[in-house]
């Protein structure tokens, strides 16, 4: 009987084994907390995760009545980008710094609505953006870098002639936004960071405005409920807004795959050698930070966080801030090759998710990157592989 149990044992050993996926490198997965958090953050990064991830709002728990999403998960899966099914659309403002929204529910079109009411339809002719949601992992890590370093790069008027200006999104700040020691305030504007062209100042920031905006969930932070302009009771507590912005804080970064692949090390090359650095820049190393997992730590994001101007085939006539309607901030390139992993199997790249390759989203840059893409479209067969494949490598 012993023998005929340790048989049996062995075969449902055998056949879990074959069942049960071997867990995936940690290399090919964007979400996991920062290494280095002790007990308390760990605590917390957790219930940032259940908020984030698990939490779906329905009619009874305050979504809408029009929204975009029923979960901070749902348009960020696996903390990867966004699909074109979660894409937001934003309108109303033309010019820098000249808010015009057309009605109550602005700046973004709220498509989708709970039953008995109807989802918001822009009027004909009004000018809007698309805007595909952007992964979440590693903010902590931009979040953490001062504004003085952030302006370091900047250029606004070209003064060393090499065709690249970048500059910062200066943002009317909310009333409950508290600078920190890093922000620099402009005639009562802050630096903006986040976002596709940077209009939000930071996490706190980010986080009130998507679950207001994107899901109609109100809070102390914003208490006006989007559909009716009114101030009403929050929907989500506190507590719950600053455990998901500890989660945004202390997500891992993306970790890069084969770098010692040497078609991956010569695309590395030709990233600097055609100039795609100048503007997404390669390394950081934040200062001191409140969570010791985020200070002093050199990482690899490929951003400047600036916006540039990317010319009138990505000028979609609406803007944020004080950018203009052909500035965009420059994306971070990591977590790029794993972006199928999120979007359905295929690739939805640029702000609002038009390419459907890497070397497509190449060709579509313009304006400050317009040298940059020539001297791409002039690289032999071979070096465009070993570029790309150092893209997604990232």
């Amino acid at each position: 009987m012993k023998k005929l149990f340790l048989i049996l044992l062995a075969c449902m050993t055998i056949a879990c084994e074959q069942i049960i996926p071997e867990s995936p490198e940690e290399n090919e997965i964007l979400d996991g907390p920062l290494k280095g958090l002790n007990t308390s953050d760990q605590a917390q990064f957790l219930a940032g995760d259940v908020a984030f991830n698990d939490e779906v709002f329905s009619s009874g728990t305050g979504l809408g009545p029009t929204f975009v999403a029923t979960s901070c998960g749902s348009c960020h899966a696996g903390d990867g980008k966004g699909h074109p099914f979660t894409t937001l659309i934003r309108f109303g403002q033309t010019a820098s710094n000249t808010p015009t929204n057309l009605h109550i529910g602005g700046p973004q079109l709220q498509n989708r609505a709970i039953p008995g009411y109807t989802p918001e339809i822009l009027p004909e002719g009004t000018p809007f953006m698309k805007l595909t949601p952007p992964a979440v992992t590693g903010l902590g890590l931009l979040s953490a870098l001062t504004d003085e370093q952030i302006l370091t790069n900047a250029d606004p008027y070209d003064l060393d002639g090499d065709g690249i200006s970048g500059v910062p999104n200066y943002v009317n700040p909310p009333a409950y936004f508290v600078p920190q020691r890093f922000h620099q305030v402009a005639n009562g504007r802050s630096i903006g960071r986040f976002g596709k062209k940077a209009a939000a100042i930071d996490l706190h920031h980010q986080t009130v405005s998507a679950y207001n905006q994107d899901m109609g969930i109100t809070s102390t932070f914003e208490p006006v409920d989007p559909f009716s302009g009114l101030a009403v009771d929050p929907e989500v507590s506190d507590q719950t807004i600053r455990d998901v912005v500890f989660y945004l804080r202390t997500l891992k970064a993306p970790i890069q795959r084969s770098q010692n692949d040497q078609q991956i090390i010569q695309g590395k090359t030709l990233f600097s050698q055609i100039q795609c650095g100048d503007c997404h820049t390669p390394e950081w190393t934040t200062l001191t930070s409140d969570i010791v997992a985020l200070s002093n730590k050199t990482f690899f994001p490929y951003t400047d966080l600036l916006l540039h101007d990317m010319g009138p085939g990505l000028d979609d006539g609406v803007t944020e801030g004080s950018a203009e309607t052909f500035e965009w901030r420059t994306p971070p390139l990591w977590g790029l090759g794993l972006s199928p992993n999120s979007q359905g199997g295929s690739y939805f790249l640029m702000h609002d998710g038009r390419a459907n390759t890497i070397e497509e989203a190449i060709l579509l840059h313009g304006g400050e990157a317009s040298t940059s893409r020539t001297k791409f479209e002039s690289l032999s067969a071979e070096n465009k592989t070993a570029l790309i494949r150092f893209l997604e490598s990232l």
